[in-house]
């Protein structure tokens, strides 16, 4: 599942970096929670959590339907 999952970042990274930001893969849990963590200007960005989920976590759990959340690395 981490190589799905790496495969749709690699492709909604580039608008996320057309913004100054980019977004990592942190960890997969157990119980298919995704942890990423946003860097860049996605840092402290108010906006940063409606990309994660509105966004980064929509797309996921489109194409990798085993996701059931995205969340930001503490």
């Amino acid at each position: 599942m981490k190589e799905k999952v790496e495969a749709v970042l690699d492709r909604i990274r580039p608008a996320i970096q057309a913004d100054g930001g980019n977004v990592e893969l942190i960890d997969i849990r157990s119980d298919n929670v995704v942890i990423v963590k946003l860097t860049g200007a996605c840092a402290g960005c108010p906006m940063s959590q409606l990309t994660l989920k509105a966004g980064i976590e929509r797309i996921l759990k489109q194409e990798v339907p085993e996701v059931v959340a995205v969340e930001a690395a503490n």
